[in-house]
């Protein structure tokens, strides 16, 4: 059954509890109370203002599993608060495992920072979960994926338009790079884990990725420097800066140039062509 006062309760006090800035929102100068607006909630959790408020006014329908996920990683809850959230609206929390798409708050926080920056949360599978606006100015955007197509892992080997964007050279040792990961992924999780049905998954749809799997290569590190050809600018010389999230085992990836090189100032060119700016620190 669902809690229809406690749902809505519970709604109203974590969204009095956040702050723009938690969330990578100006505060701006007319804002008269403190927390979020229900159009800013509903904005980040990608569902309309008028569905968002009829559930805080308790008269709203019971929302979905994933509405509520959704409402969820809009509110930056941590994870025993979505599980509360699931049960208030009458649904039962699923098992905790190293797969959830749940961002942590803390993830999150230092993702809405990053405004200026490429930067991504991707899962150990390689699943895009959120991107800021320069990352998809230079990758695209690689959260609307479905199915196995979510990990880059498998866009890799069965789409040929993942490649695109890089030089050919170092296209081998991605490959290899891909092979090696998945394969210490499916050690670690076990024959009955995602990341060995996507491994399954490969040797059935890619010759190249068997022939590597089969070298049984493990440790193959990232490039020092990822380099794209992005279709605007031309070759992109990136850094990659790694935070990880052990306990839901998410990355959080950033790319940067080093200033003063082409790379820096193409950067600059992205993110004043994108609107993409610093939030005041």
């Amino acid at each position: 059954m669902m809690d229809t006062s406690g749902l809505a309760q519970f709604l109203r006090l974590r969204r009095a509890a956040l702050q723009p800035e938690d969330v990578g929102l100006p505060r701006g100068a007319r804002r008269r109370t403190d927390g979020l607006r229900r159009e800013e909630v509903s904005a980040l959790c990608h569902m309309s203002t008028d569905y968002y408020t009829r559930l805080e006014r308790q008269r709203g329908p019971r929302p979905s599993v994933q509405m509520v996920r959704a409402i969820a990683q809009g509110l930056r809850l941590t994870l025993d608060e979505r599980d509360h959230l699931l049960r208030l609206a009458g649904h039962q929390p699923p098992p905790r495992t190293a797969s959830s798409d749940h961002i942590s708050p803390g993830l999150g926080r230092v993702l809405d920072r990053l405004g200026d920056t490429p930067a991504e949360i991707v899962t150990e599978l390689g699943e895009t979960l959120r991107q800021t606006p320069l990352a998809v100015a230079i990758n695209g955007d690689t959260t609307g994926y479905e199915g196995p197509a979510r990990s880059i892992g498998y866009r890799w080997f069965t789409d040929p338009d993942a490649r695109r964007r890089y030089l050919p050279e170092d296209q081998v040792v991605l490959s290899r790079r891909f092979v090696s990961g998945l394969r210490q992924l499916v050690a670690l999780r076990g024959p009955d884990s995602r990341a060995a049905g996507l491994a399954d998954l490969l040797l059935d749809h890619s010759e190249e990725f068997a022939v590597l799997w089969a070298e049984q290569e493990i440790g193959v590190g990232p490039p020092d420097v990822k380099r794209l050809v992005h279709p605007d600018v031309g070759l992109l010389e990136l850094q990659c800066q790694t935070l990880r999230d052990p306990v839901q085992s998410h990355s959080l990836l950033v790319y940067t140039a080093i200033p003063g090189t082409d790379s820096h100032a193409k950067l600059t060119r992205l993110a004043a062509k994108t609107g993409a700016v610093a939030l005041s620190r």
